[in-house]
């Protein structure tokens, strides 16, 4: 059920008072609660996959168990464990993909072979929690943590509502102590999760549902529109998925507060990044450190010749692009970003180093630039479409068709883009410093105000996230 639907904004009420009305003595049938509630709020998109989330988890569980009892053969275990963790994922996500293209493979070379297609829908979220608990698995095989003996705890680890369809994912050290422990009602908690929650839901369903009806209607129709009107729309769309995205993180982040609990903010305004590998520092931070974790570093990581730390970056960066999509798109995007990582790292320009303001706005613009046309791959359905994309942009140039959404559409996304704006500039370059801005009027006058534009002009079908498909 999606956290920007009202069915789930009728239910969660309940959720809220029945888990704060268990005392906290009874912690068990606390955790048993929250568990219950995951599992039948994910069984709500489809039941049978309930099964693929148990299966995952079951045999994390058990592997956890087994690198202590068995340590004659921890090293075939873990790599035997991590492949049965991780099975669901190939099957359900990559073999079509592998099918399809080992098929037109084959058929390059005049060899006709096909084997049976699955007409199976993705598990949702089933990268995030699939990656959850392989991670914590993963920390348990080389000695980072302790394995879990309650089954109860670590249900509620994979299965916590709030981050199961996008994450933000956790660590078993961050997020498992909090479980066996759970703390009391706090106000000052709950008051934070309510900011959360609130521009959350204001930039996932004022901005980026807004942007993405004139996103999908100039990408599905990209043939018919001239270049700049593709460009402004692939700009719409950078915006739109980090505001749908990021809304869905301050969501989980918000609701997990508001019952005592504490996530990793997945999100550092990505879009003020002075180079890309910056920008991997601040966007999607849990994956990226999953992938720092379990991919480059075991691979050398930096410690070793530079060919083979250029090497670890590009082959991080390919599993990214693969963890994403099943689609040669998503492939290209995630090498295309590796090979930037790298001649950054060559450069030496991989941070920022002080300079004027006006190399740093530059340095900004160049980023943005670069990881926008990086997104039209993202977005596209396939190579051919994004070459078009791209080719058109740079060589036919007209009015854009602005005027398609509308004039009250246009000044509602002025209004909520200078907003998020300057909210990400304040708290990049001005955290704290102009005081009346933070004074208890002012906020509660934004509070308001935000509340209201998300009744008055917020898409509320309940919209599916984006990053829920992968």
């Amino acid at each position: 059920m999606p956290l920007n639907s009202i069915h789930f904004w009728m239910v969660f009420p309940v959720i809220f008072i029945v888990y704060w009305l268990i005392p906290i003595k009874f912690k068990q049938a606390r955790k048993i609660w929250l568990v219950l509630v995951s599992y039948l709020l994910y069984m709500n998109w489809k039941p049978a996959f309930a099964l693929i989330l148990l299966f995952i988890t079951v045999v994390t569980f058990c592997g956890a168990l087994s690198f202590d009892k068995v340590k004659s053969k921890k090293n075939a275990l873990g790599w035997a464990f991590t492949l049965l963790s991780l099975a669901p994922l190939f099957v359900f996500k990559y073999y079509n993909f592998l099918n399809d293209s080992l098929t037109s493979g084959l058929e390059l070379v005049g060899l006709h072979l096909s084997l049976p297609g699955l007409n199976w829908a993705v598990p949702i979220g089933v990268s995030f929690f699939s990656f959850q608990a392989v991670g914590y698995m993963l920390d348990v095989y080389r000695g980072r943590f302790e394995p879990e003996k309650s089954f109860v705890d670590y249900l509620l680890f994979v299965s916590f509502f709030p981050q199961i369809m996008s994450g933000p994912i956790s660590k078993a050290s961050e997020f498992l102590p909090q479980i066996k422990k759970p703390a009391p009602f706090s106000y000052e908690k709950g008051k934070q999760g309510l900011k959360f929650l609130l521009w959350g839901m204001f930039i996932k369903i004022v901005i980026a549902d807004r942007l993405s009806l004139f996103v999908d209607t100039v990408y599905s129709n990209y043939s018919v529109h001239n270049g700049t009107t593709l460009f402004l729309a692939s700009v719409f769309y950078s915006i739109q998925i980090y505001c749908d995205f990021a809304g869905y993180s301050l969501l989980a982040i918000g609701l997990a507060k508001t019952l005592g609990f504490n996530l990793i903010n997945n999100f550092r305004r990505p879009y003020l990044s002075v180079s890309v590998t910056d920008f991997w520092r601040r966007w999607h931070i849990s994956l990226t450190r999953w992938l720092k974790e379990n991919i480059y570093i075991p691979l050398g990581g930096n410690r070793c010749s530079k060919a083979r730390c250029y090497f670890n970056i590009l082959v991080t960066f390919l599993l990214s692009g693969i963890w994403h999509g099943a689609a040669w798109t998503f492939i290209l995007w995630g090498v295309l970003h590796g090979i930037i990582l790298v001649l950054e790292k060559m450069a030496g320009v991989t941070v920022y180093e002080g300079h004027s303001p006006l190399v740093r706005g530059l340095r900004m613009l160049l980023t943005f630039l670069i990881v926008n046309f990086a997104w039209i791959l993202f977005r596209s359905p396939d190579i051919s479409t994004a070459f078009t994309i791209i080719g058109t942009i740079f060589t036919s140039v007209g009015v854009p068709a602005v005027s398609e959404m509308g004039g009250a559409v246009i000044l509602i996304l002025a209004v909520a883009l200078s907003l998020l704006f300057f909210k990400e500039l304040r708290e990049e370059f001005f955290p704290g410093k102009v005081r009346v801005l933070d004074s208890s009027v002012f906020r509660g006058f934004a509070y308001v105000s935000l509340f209201c534009m998300i009744i008055l002009f917020g898409v509320l079908d309940g919209g599916q996230f984006i990053y829920a498909s992968f």
